[in-house]
């Protein structure tokens, strides 16, 4: 990760980011635990809530310390906790060695993520003051979806926060989703650079309700993992479905020549529309899907999907096929 900080008050949200390499602190695992002031990662929001700052700062990374003081740190913590009762874990999410945890207030507009490494050393610690939609939160579509995949898949992004889903607080993705494969908390086995090594790679995606075909695109070069992305095609190669009701879904970052559909085609709920790929604003494999009142997504309104079984995937959950 890049090094770096951001503190203060920016478009309504105070944070503190700060992460860095796998440094350790002068102190190791063992000696931090017998520090009265060692916490388990689980009750970071109790000291947060009691405004333990030393405690905290003590048991940050040294490229953190060295991207935020203590002063700026108790400063932005005694203004964060203004109005705050509890925290409630969302997701705890293991990451490349690191355990990403996320916890909101009872007024879902605090929220509280970090990531702790085996040491529980923190590495990045964010604290936003959050935007919430309550209204469209509750409207549903009136089409009711079933997952886009076969087999079994790992929520990255999903939810009604911009904790557990970075789409949130834009109004046109708010409540997209982003799916991909994991096995042993890993996405890829072999070398990170190559599509082929990534377990969601060339799986099929299906039509998550029954439409008629509406757009598509299929000539988008996938692109190299951990390079650089697509950000004049965001979608990449894509499938987009109207189901009636005004209600239209988005499959994108398919397969450069792996869609299996064509504008006008009538499909049904399960079908296959093409396979998953890395093609757009998109640094690995994955599914981004998201439903909306107008086939033009860029100047639309999400709709929260109601899905088969009343399923709501949120950010760490494992969800298998609906079929």
């Amino acid at each position: 990760m890049n090094k770096g900080i951001l503190i203060g008050i920016l478009g309504g949200f105070l944070l503190i980011s700060a992460c860095g390499t796998s440094d350790k602190q002068a102190t190791n695992g063992s000696d931090k635990q017998q520090d009265e002031d060692y916490f388990q990662p689980e009750e970071l929001p109790e000291a947060v809530s009691y405004e333990r700052t030393e405690a905290i700062y003590k048991q940050t990374s040294a490229s953190f310390q060295d991207s935020i003081s203590i002063e700026e740190l108790e400063e932005a913590i005694i203004s964060f906790n203004e109005g705050v009762d509890s925290y409630t874990l969302e997701s705890q999410i293991p990451i490349e060695g690191m355990d990403y945890y996320t916890w909101i207030d009872e007024t879902e507009t605090r929220g509280i993520s970090a990531a702790f490494d085996e040491n529980d050393i923190i590495h990045y610690f964010y604290i936003p003051i959050m935007e919430t939609f309550p209204e469209t939160d509750k409207q549903m579509t009136e089409t009711e979806f079933i997952l886009p995949i076969n087999e079994e898949w790992f929520t990255w992004w999903g939810g009604t926060n911009e904790l557990v889903n970075y789409h949130y607080v834009v109004e046109e993705q708010r409540y997209a989703y982003d799916f991909l494969m994991r096995e042993n908390n890993q996405s890829y086995s072999g070398d990170p650079t190559k599509n082929e090594s990534y377990y969601s790679f060339g799986k099929e995606v299906i039509a998550p309700a029954s439409g008629t075909v509406v757009e598509i695109e299929s000539k988008i070069e996938d692109n190299e993992p951990v390079g650089e992305m697509n950000e004049k095609e965001p979608f990449g190669n894509y499938v987009i479905i109207d189901h009636g009701n005004d209600e239209y879904s988005l499959i994108a970052h398919l397969k450069r020549e792996s869609v299996e559909v064509a504008v006008g085609d009538t499909v049904s709920q399960g079908d296959i529309v093409g396979l998953n790929g890395n093609s757009g604003h998109s640094s690995e494999p994955h599914i981004h899907f998201q439903v909306n009142d107008s086939p033009d997504f860029f100047n639309s309104k999400s709709i929260n999907i109601q899905f088969k079984d009343d399923v709501r995937p949120t950010r760490g959950d494992v969800i298998q096929s609906q079929l």
